[in-house]
């Protein structure tokens, strides 16, 4: 289902839209206070991160689904369109930065055993709860009941992860690679591109061999209240990842954010969360404000923004009305995103995007074995009747 259909015409909900605005009010200011205006401006750009994701249904899931299910690629060809428009600006300020300036490092991590399981677990899990990590945020800052049970074990399942993270790191991965420090910025964006274009040509192929025609782009409506093509979105979440890396020195990532929301509640319920590994060291941030935690600010942002845009669109309306069915999938989605997440350095954002815009093997490894567990949870989708059995063009 796509979340703007209709929107330029429905009446706009002012009650959200005055607390989505006094919200981000509150929680610039916040930030701002508890680490300055690199802090605040990191709110704006999560927020605008959630106008932009939520007009332009931009996320990977569906996008993912409609690939395997229906032989479309437009989802796909946008999200190649995003991480091109990204990295002519990235590797340049990636490598050559800091002589001009603007320091910023990549997302560079080796790739091993653990990373893979986490990845086909969070793609599995995501087909479940109906959404990646930016999805999630934007859909349940949108008003959708069900992700918000989804944020909440996502976050579950993050702080879950963290308690064995020492075991899976123990596990066999391949060494930490950079295109950019390896052939330099310019060689390593022709590369990219070259890489893109060829999976974004295959996926034409393949739509065509399917349906005859590509499918009929979506047009941009309102650029107030919706909806947005995925092309005018692709641009506006390339804009967001260069403005993150220019005001944070480092690529756009999410998940971090909830394992740390996920340890901060453990630690006031009484659980000894600071005496496992992966958060020694960590006391400050356990035991201070969320507020100076960049990632938890730009995904308070996120949320904040996804309900300023439903609120302009008239669809801000939550139903509390849910299945069972609903609820055990949320939950389940959510775990496994969470604990996924954790074991392959973040989600489609932190990790995919975030890796393939800083560079690294690691961003690539991560789309082959997230897809693949996406391929999983699609199946699953049709076992479990969250969608009908229709048949798959033939290519």
């Amino acid at each position: 289902m796509t979340v703007t259909e209709g929107q330029a015409s429905a009446p706009r909900n002012y009650a959200a839209l005055f607390a989505g605005v006094t919200a981000f009010l509150v929680v610039a200011i916040f930030a701002g206070q508890a680490g300055g205006m690199r802090l605040a401006l990191a709110a704006a750009i999560g927020a605008v991160a959630g106008i932009s994701l939520y007009h332009a249904s931009f996320g990977f899931t569906s996008a993912w689904r409609r690939l395997v299910t229906e032989r479309r690629g437009a989802g796909l060809r946008a999200q190649f369109l995003l991480i091109a428009l990204t990295i002519v600006i990235s590797y340049p300020l990636i490598g050559w930065g800091r002589d001009f300036g603007i320091p910023a490092g990549g997302f560079v991590f080796p790739f091993g055993v653990a990373a893979a399981i986490g990845a086909f677990t969070f793609g599995v899990g995501m087909q479940l709860g109906g959404g990646c990590a930016s999805g999630t945020l934007f859909t349940a800052g949108g008003g959708s009941t069900r992700m918000m049970i989804t944020l909440a074990f996502f976050v579950a399942g993050s702080v879950l992860a963290t308690a064995h993270m020492h075991l899976w790191n123990a596990l066999p991965s391949l060494p930490a690679y950079s295109l950019v420090t390896s052939v330099g910025p310019v060689m390593a964006v022709a590369l990219t591109l070259f890489a893109l274009a060829l999976l974004a040509a295959g996926t034409v192929a393949m739509e065509k061999r399917a349906h005859g025609s590509l499918v009929q782009r979506r047009p941009t409506g309102s650029w107030l209240s919706g909806p947005w093509s995925l092309a005018a979105g692709a641009v506006a979440i390339a804009f967001v990842s260069i403005a993150t890396l220019i005001v944070l020195g480092r690529p756009w990532g999410i998940t971090s954010g909830f394992a740390l929301w996920g340890a901060k509640i453990g630690h006031a319920l009484g659980v000894p969360v600071a005496d496992w590994p992966y958060w020694r060291g960590q006391a400050a941030a356990i035991e201070g404000t969320v507020f100076r935690d960049a990632t938890s600010v730009m995904n308070f942002g996120i949320i904040i923004g996804a309900m300023v845009a439903a609120s302009l669109a008239g669809k801000f309306a939550p139903v509390w009305s849910l299945s069972r069915r609903d609820v055990v999938t949320a939950v389940i989605g959510g775990l496994l995103m969470g604990y996924g997440a954790r074991l392959a350095y973040g989600c489609n954002i932190g990790a995919y995007l975030g890796g393939v815009v800083s560079g690294s093997l690691h961003g690539w490894l991560w789309l082959v074995f997230g897809f693949a567990g996406s391929v999983v949870g699609t199946r699953l989708r049709f076992i479990v009747g969250m969608d009908r059995r229709v048949p798959v063009p033939s290519v």
